[in-house]
């Protein structure tokens, strides 16, 4: 099955790539890796505000961990597209790093991450979705966003 058409399974449509808010760009290809520069969660195209342990749970957490997984994914086809590919030939998504904006006491920025993870596992297959991945919790993101993720990718 195409990774397109277990998107479509899954009702997920892809974003365009959202404009970068300062000096950065959405991706940067070397050689056949790509990486793509952290994305904070949105909630209704807003920052997902929030710092886990005080104004939400780590079961909210993970949904926007995994809301910020879809977005990746837009910026990820938009790189592929650029490089004369699609999500098809991402030969294996290789590392995800993930901030939690976090109280100091909350340990279980692990299983936040586990929304973008297990959703690019779904999507992407075990084979090519298994990553390597570092999560962090911290005491605050950009625009007061509860996770930011970042992700590198290999290409056929």
């Amino acid at each position: 099955m195409s990774v397109y058409d277990t998107l479509k399974s899954l009702n997920i449509e892809l974003p365009p790539v959202a404009v970068p808010a300062a000096a950065y760009v959405p991706f940067v290809q070397t050689g056949q890796l790509v990486l793509l520069s952290g994305h904070i969660a949105k909630q209704d195209g807003k920052p997902w505000v929030g710092q886990v342990g005080l104004t939400m749970t780590t079961a909210e957490a993970q949904a926007a961990a995994r809301a910020v997984a879809v977005d990746l994914m837009g910026t990820l086809h938009a790189a592929c597209v650029a490089a004369g590919t699609d999500l098809n030939g991402v030969k294996r998504i290789v590392k995800v790093l993930s901030l939690v904006n976090s109280t100091s006491s909350y340990t279980e920025q692990h299983l936040v991450t586990n929304g973008c993870s297990e959703l690019l596992g779904q999507v992407f297959g075990p084979q090519v979705g298994a990553h390597a991945r570092s999560a962090f919790g911290v005491a605050q993101l950009p625009l007061g966003a509860c996770v930011e993720i970042e992700l590198m990718a290999e290409l056929a």
